[in-house]
């Protein structure tokens, strides 16, 4: 479920003519800002920024980036574009790093719906002029670029059907790759870039009655190999999609050196769709509320506005 608090009543022009009054003269409102934005659904977004092109012949998006700064800024930023063009820019920036693993990517094609991972790529080739499988591609070698690619082109089946008895033979398909240490086999892509997730979920479950531990587990940890790094993560992903946001998070918010980044991420584009579930596993799992974490390790208006994303009243 979202956690986004949005309001009855409301004008879409008013909206426009207070984020303008926020941007006019010294100094520029950041609370105004974030009491429209941050309480507003992408729908809504949207139609702020054609109402205020509209009224005063600018990009909204280019005029908030010249008024704020840093991580408040690239929450703002993020959480006003269109989800598809959002993700699209953060495979984009995921790609354009030197590492040679891609966790968000991997999240990207991972836990978003068929649907969704088909607007995005069309998102990236209409920001960039490029496919998304290009630049997969072109920024990945071996296994690791069969895999990815593999994992952003799926179109998966998204129904609740369930093969049971190809769920037990494809856990076992698994378990001998493991054993065998062949986590590059073609099978083991096949499996994760193609099946559904409602039957990959029966099939972890099978692998899991039948050797005793999960699936990510078994997978070597001392592995130094970016193709068994992005394996495991696309396995978190596709297992339990809120358990692996909740580990983010839990990762990204200890208190030495905070990951403002990755905590903006998650909320940004969880905050529509299932943020306060998210909220209800980490509180399970450490013991404190994610506002009151967020709360400790962020500050300022960067705070406020993850604090209005997470479902602070008005």
């Amino acid at each position: 479920m979202a956690t986004i608090v949005v309001p009855k009543h409301f004008s879409i022009q008013e909206d426009a003519e207070t984020i303008r009054k926020a941007c006019e003269g010294w100094g520029t409102d950041e609370k105004a800002i974030i009491a429209v934005l941050g309480h507003r659904n992408a729908v809504q977004r949207k139609q702020i920024r054609q109402a205020y092109e509209d009224l005063y012949q600018e990009d909204l998006i280019k005029r908030l980036e010249k008024e704020l700064s840093g991580d408040f800024e690239r929450a703002v930023y993020r959480w006003i574009l269109d989800p598809a063009d959002r993700d699209a820019v953060l495979a984009n920036v995921e790609l354009r790093k030197s590492s040679d693993e891609h966790p968000v990517l991997v999240e990207i094609s991972c836990t978003r719906s068929p649907e969704e991972l088909l607007c995005i790529r069309r998102a990236y080739h209409a920001r960039y002029k490029r496919s998304l499988e290009e630049e997969v591609s072109d920024k990945t070698k071996g296994e690791t670029r069969q895999l990815l690619v593999g994992l952003v082109t799926a179109f998966r089946y998204d129904g609740d059907e369930v093969n049971t008895k190809l769920a037990k033979s494809e856990a076992e398909e698994l378990h001998e790759a493991i054993k065998d240490k062949k986590f590059n086999h073609e099978d083991v892509i096949k499996i994760l870039t193609t099946r559904s997730k409602m039957q990959l979920q029966a099939t972890f479950n099978c692998y899991r009655e039948a050797q005793g531990s999960s699936i990510a587990k078994n997978l070597p940890t001392d592995a130094k190999e970016e193709y068994v790094a992005t394996l495991r993560v696309a396995i978190r992903c596709l297992k339990d999609s809120k358990k692996y946001f909740e580990k983010v998070l839990r990762n990204s918010l200890k208190r030495l050196g905070t990951d403002e980044d990755a905590i903006t991420r998650v909320i940004v584009t969880r905050a529509e769709k299932d943020l306060k579930d998210i909220k209800e596993v980490y509180q399970k799992r450490n013991s404190m509320p994610l506002e009151e974490a967020v709360d400790n390790c962020t500050s300022g208006d960067y705070k406020d506005m993850l604090l209005s994303l997470l479902g602070n009243e008005l």
